[in-house]
């Protein structure tokens, strides 16, 4: 057999120099990671290695054609035997080694070349002989399954193009793998770009792979069809994307924003035409491994299909809870908060820059606007490179100059979307009830205008105009739930009070000439309940607040209880009925009764023993008709009455009200019967008074240890329509008497209340009345709704302002933080303007939503007055807008194949002529 019938491919050199090249190749070959190597069965190779060293081309030791027979199970499937050893069963010789060898001897016909890759284990480097074995399969026919060998260090991809070789997948399908293990569970393998090792692939394991229905879902998670049928939905055939998404909750803030990104052109583009795939990042830290770009392409490619009605957008929803806690649940958010977090999140899982670089950032200092903008701009793209970027991030100017050493500051920095603020009127208007100084004069709604940073003098002063009271006469408080919740100094500021308010003002008195000094009473009315508090610990009857309560200026000799009742009277004169004189408003209370009522008292109050009577009755409440100790004799002396002259109505039921006072008629104090004082302050009066100690006619008190076991009434008594007690700011807790016998205290703001026995309430006190109000005709005119132009909000955004004390700039010049005037121009736009309005105004005590309407136009929006790089081809940048409720979406028309649509929560009702609007509610996002 001669040198050339030996070999089938070649005429190998001398022997020496096979032995020579092959030992020089195996001695200085090191393992990297991913280089190819190659068994081959020892016997074959020693024989090889025998026949090079004799010398002789003819020696009957020729090794023939490379045969690796000894190292497979069955020539059918050429699976390796278990258990091979390396150096004992075969070698291991580098690919170059290798390709010499076959190139000088052929391989046996049929036998494949064994290629084994060098893995990067975790501790060492090694040649894989046995690589990865995986079962591969189709989702949609899962019984048909073939097996296939992977090395450790091939990717996803390399399975992925493996199944769709073998099961004859049409490319351009788009694919996603699932991982299944022995315990049946599945994951989804992400990473087409990761390794079979990295993915924790071994041997034995199915990876089953998937095609996106036509419909934009996938069949592993098809989702449930609302309102229709699966064989419906299938027969659907619509327009690409006009399609509804249905509200999961409070989530028509998430639905408005999805529905102005998917009429975004460029974007919905490149996730239709799946470019995202091959820029999907895994590794950026700062994004989501992929996961909300993965979840926003499904949402997007399904209202495209034109095979929906409406999208459940469920699994989104449930990705952006995940990364961003805050839109748990089904909590109302703001749309632009979400669409900032979505924007920044598909920046991130689709950033092309891999590791981002530090990049130092350099100041002006004195350069060309134009150089620096692009130094910024090239920094930029540096870190972050993505369609979000290509699409919406645009370019501010920043100028900040130093208010001492005037150190001018410029930067420019991008912007994903631009937040306008809205401008802000001066002024203000409120809704306020003015009370009049008149009884019989219903409270007054006003519609006021006032300055915004105003005061409640301002109020005043505009109050004063349509009602011609002076300022100086009125006083504003805030009523709630029956009190007062504040009342307003005339220099405190008009912020502190709310749109949502019940403000009222009151008309004082005008002073006297003498100038006596008033005291500002504030007034409740309270009901008294049939029963005693006794589980309260006190002995008083229990109170309600009810109706509206009142501010009034008395002059301080008249703080006295006889005079207060008499004006209380006059001022709630509308809805108090005096008294008819043949109305009978005498108590009439039984002996036995009273002895009862006493015991029972008696009990309630663990048995408080005679001796402390007169403790006892001291404590009772101002409504509790009192015995009188002495007025009753013990041997049953009969009881006293009141003389019954006629007396006028706004008199004739008042009762005793100061010390020493006896009840009077037509003014004159000459009675000389005893009362029983049960309309004093029990805590500066006593229970009972007698007139003059001295007269001859009246009984004295017997002592203390002689009064008897049991007390008897006083006599027959007029009752007052109500009693007066003096109480704190909320009209719970009642209070001392004042000084001198008066019934209020001038310590602080004076607080009073009236207490209404429910019956004399139920037959004296009109609640209908009492509740009337009349409108002033300030509030018929209607109020107009501020318009403004989008421009003036961008012309206020590129306004100067003076930096906040929270938020100072530190002057590299100065060497401190400076309140810097600040400034922010447009030097460039995106593709796509996002125009966020910025719709709360704040201050130290509220956050106001301003509610004016936005006019902005539909087509040719210009910028070129605000926007500083003034190289455009045009100075009218041509938009097409896509909006929401909360967020404009503006879209340059170049070439784009979409015409515009309109999507708001709710409905949509305006469009310019030969534009497409949907307004079919099945289209639309629900509230």
């Amino acid at each position: 057999m001669t040198a050339n019938s030996r070999c089938s491919a070649a005429e190998p050199p001398g022997l020496e120099t096979q032995r020579r090249e092959i030992e020089s190749l195996l001695r200085q070959c090191e393992l990297r990671a991913g280089d190819s190597w190659y068994v081959v069965e020892r016997r074959w190779y020693e024989q090889w290695k025998g026949f090079v060293e004799t010398g002789d081309q003819n020696s009957s030791s020729f090794p023939g054609q490379i045969d690796n027979t000894e190292l497979f199970e069955d020539l059918d499937s050429y699976h390796l035997k278990e258990r091979l050893v390396e150096n004992e069963d075969f070698m291991l010789v580098p690919a170059e080694a290798w390709h010499k060898l076959l190139t000088w001897y052929g391989m046996v016909d049929g036998q494949p070349p064994l290629e084994r890759k060098v893995v990067d284990l975790p501790s060492t480097l090694k040649v894989e002989v046995y690589p990865v074995e995986i079962f591969l399969c189709l989702h949609s026919n899962m019984e048909n399954v073939i097996t296939s060998q992977f090395s450790r260090a091939d990717n996803i991809q390399s399975i992925q193009k493996a199944i769709c070789e073998a099961f004859s997948v049409p490319p351009g399908s788009e694919c996603r793998l699932w991982m299944k293990s022995s315990d049946s569970s599945c994951e989804r393998l992400r990473n087409i770009h990761m390794s079979v090792l990295d993915a924790c692939l071994s041997s034995g394991m199915t990876v089953i792979m998937e095609t996106r229905n036509a419909d934009g879902t996938w069949p592993s998670s098809r989702p449930q069809i609302m309102r229709n049928s699966v064989e419906d939905q299938d027969s659907y055939r619509g327009q690409p994307g006009v399609c509804g998404l249905t509200n999961l909750g409070n989530t028509c803030f998430m639905n408005s924003a999805l529905q102005c990104l998917s009429n975004t052109a460029p974007l919905t583009e490149y996730f239709l035409q799946s470019s995202y795939l091959e820029e999907l990042n895994f590794t950026n830290p700062l994004g989501m491994k992929g996961e909300i770009a993965e979840a926003y392409a499904d949402v997007i490619k399904q209202m495209w299909s034109g095979r929906h009605y409406s999208v459940v957008p469920r699994v989104f929803k449930t990705k952006v809870g995940h990364f961003a806690s805050q839109f748990l649940g089904y909590q109302q958010h703001d749309s632009q908060e979400l669409l900032s977090f979505l924007l920044d999140g598909l920046h991130e899982d689709l950033n092309r820059v891999k590791n981002k670089e530090y990049i130092e950032l350099r100041d002006a200092d004195g350069r060309p606007d134009q150089e620096v903008a692009e130094e910024a701009w090239r920094n930029h793209r540096r870190r972050n490179d993505s369609v979000i970027v290509d699409t919406f991030h645009g370019l501010f100017k920043s100028t900040l100059v130093c208010p001492e050493c005037h150190k001018v500051s410029v930067t420019f920095d991008p912007f994903c979307y631009l937040s306008v603020p809205l401008p802000v009127s001066k002024e203000r208007v409120m809704e306020v009830f003015f009370v009049s100084l008149d009884p019989y004069a219903k409270p007054a709604q006003h519609r006021v205008v006032v300055p915004k940073a105003g005061k409640v003098s301002d109020l005043c002063s505009a109050l004063s105009e349509m009602t011609s009271i002076p300022p100086t006469q009125m006083v504003v408080a805030d009523v709630f739930n029956h009190r007062f919740y504040k009342i307003y100094n005339t220099d405190e500021s008009l912020s502190c009070i709310l749109d949502r308010d019940d403000i009222f003002v009151y008309e004082l008195s005008v002073l006297e000439e003498q100038q006596e000094e008033q005291v500002l009473l504030a007034l409740y009315l309270r009901e008294r309940s049939h029963y005693r508090d006794y589980g309260s610990g006190s002995s008083s009857y229990g109170t309600t607040l009810f109706g509206h309560p009142l501010l009034l200026s008395v002059p301080r000799s008249s703080c006295s209880r006889e005079a207060l009742y008499n004006l209380f009277l006059q001022r709630l004169a509308r809805y108090v009925r005096p008294p008819d004189p043949s109305e009978e408003l005498e108590e009439e209370e039984e002996e036995e009764e009273e002895e009862e009522e006493e015991e029972l008292y008696k009990t309630q109050t663990n048995g408080i023993s005679d001796g402390n009577e007169q403790e006892v009755a001291e404590k009772a409440g101002p409504s509790q008709t009192e015995p009188c100790d002495g007025d009753a004799s013990a041997n049953g002396q009969s009881e006293r009455t009141a003389t019954a002259e006629p007396v006028p109505a706004v008199n004739h039921t008042q009762p005793l009200l100061d010390h020493g006072d006896t009840e009077t008629s037509n003014g004159s104090q000459n009675q000389t019967e005893p009362l029983c004082n049960a309309d004093a302050n029990t805590d500066a009066v006593d229970p009972c008074e007698t007139t003059d100690p001295t007269d001859p006619t009246e009984p004295t008190d017997p002592p203390a240890n002689e009064q008897p076991a049991k007390r008897r009434t006083c006599r027959k008594r007029r009752k007052s329509l109500f009693t007066i007690q003096a109480v704190n700011s909320n009209g719970t807790t009642e209070r001392g008497s004042g000084e001198g016998g008066s019934a209020v205290s001038f310590s602080s703001q004076p607080y009073v209340a009236i207490d209404w026995d429910p019956e004399m309430k139920k037959r004296f006190y009109n609640e209908n009345e009492a509740e009337k109000y009349v409108k002033h005709a300030s509030m018929e005119v209607p109020q107009q709704q501020t318009t403004v132009q989008l421009q003036e909000c961008i012309e206020l955004f590129t306004t100067v302002e003076t930096l906040e004390e929270e938020n100072p700039w530190y002057c590299p010049v100065c060497k401190k933080h400076q309140l810097a005037t600040k400034k922010l121009d447009l030097w460039s736009l995106p593709e796509v303007l996002i125009i966020h309005l910025k719709r709360f105004s704040y201050t130290k005590f509220t956050r106001e939503k301003l509610d004016s309407i936005v006019d902005f136009p539909l087509r040719e929006l210009d910028f070129s007055g605000c926007l500083l790089r003034k190289n455009l081809t045009s100075s009218v940048v041509p938009l097409s807008l896509c909006y929401s409720r909360e967020v404009t979406s503006a879209v340059r028309n170049k070439s784009l194949k979409y015409k515009r649509r309109c999507f708001k929560a709710g409905s949509c009702s305006t469009a310019a002529a030969g534009e497409t609007v949907f307004t079919r509610p099945e289209y639309l996002d629900e509230v």
